[in-house]
Formats: C-alpha cells, sequence, structure tokens
C-alpha cells in the first residue's frame, strides 16, 4: 500500500477537542500514556524516502521527520509526522489532531501552548521530550507561515 498523507484523518476526523475530552475523561497519567502510545499507532509511517535530511525535526530527543502537502486551492497544509518511538508518535498525533488539514494562517495562529496547557501535557514529559514537541510544532508553524507568506489569501469583492 502506498503513503498518502491526505489520507491521515488526524485533524479532521479526530480533532483537538476529541483527544481533550478523551484525556479528561481517562484517570491518571498511566492511563493517558497508553492512550497517547495507541493514538502513534493509528499514524502510517514515512516511507523510508521520505526520512530524509530536510524533513528531520531537531531538536527531538528520537528520530522524527515531517512530510507536508501543501494544497493551493483549497489553502490546506496536510501533515504527516513518523518517529522511532512510539510516544513520540502519540505526541505527533495530538499536534496533527490541532493542525493537520488547516490553512496555513489557521496553524500560524493556533495556541498550542495554550492547548497543552488544557490538556497538562508539558508537565508530565521529561523536559527534553518537551522540547522536541515544542520543536516539532515550530517546524510545523515555521513552514505555515512560509506558505502563509508565500500565498496571501485573495481579496474579499465588495
Amino acid at each position: 500500500m502506498s503513503f498518502d498523507i491526505r489520507s491521515i484523518k488526524l485533524g479532521k476526523d479526530v480533532t483537538a477537542e476529541d483527544i481533550a475530552e478523551d484525556l479528561e475523561f481517562l484517570d491518571d497519567w498511566e492511563e493517558r500514556y497508553r492512550y497517547i502510545i495507541d493514538l502513534g499507532k493509528q499514524l502510517p509511517g514515512l516511507p523510508d524516502d521520505l526520512k530524509t535530511e530536510d524533513r528531520f525535526v531537531r531538536g527531538c530527543q528520537s528520530q522524527v521527520w515531517l512530510e507536508t502537502d501543501y494544497d493551493s486551492d483549497a489553502d490546506t497544509l496536510y501533515l504527516a509526522v513518523d518517529s522511532d518511538a512510539l510516544i513520540v508518535k502519540g505526541l505527533a498525533a495530538i499536534v496533527l489532531s490541532a493542525l493537520n488539514q488547516q490553512s496555513p494562517q489557521g496553524i500560524h495562529d493556533y495556541d498550542m501552548d495554550g492547548f497543552f496547557d488544557r490538556i497538562d501535557l508539558l508537565g508530565h514529559l521529561s523536559p527534553t521530550r518537551g522540547n522536541g514537541l515544542r520543536a516539532m510544532v515550530a517546524k510545523i508553524k515555521h513552514q505555515a507561515t512560509q506558505l502563509a507568506t508565500s500565498n496571501p489569501p485573495a481579496p474579499l469583492s465588495p
């Protein structure tokens, strides 16, 4: 089966709100970690030919790659993340639930730190894991900002 970045349902069928509600339902962080790992298992792996230096996310404790695909007609950025660590894939799934299949401007404007605070995530990760998560978000937002500034929306007709 071939890799299709546009088939990743996180962000469309599974939203950040869905994940926040699921996490709030779980009683303790052991259960929440299992849930996060299960989310990661839902992410398709990137083919080896996409695990290149330009897709590599610097600052992560584990190996992480980010693939993007921009649909200019729909002003939608599609995201895929892969990692060699299941927990990191789960954290990537959380990020994708908020940012995947959004406009570059919507990604740029999304308060990811506020979302992490809401689900109390960063306080339950090691500092290096938290820094890696922030690096992943920063790379996504950087690419979205580049697209938003190179493809400004068409002006509205009067």
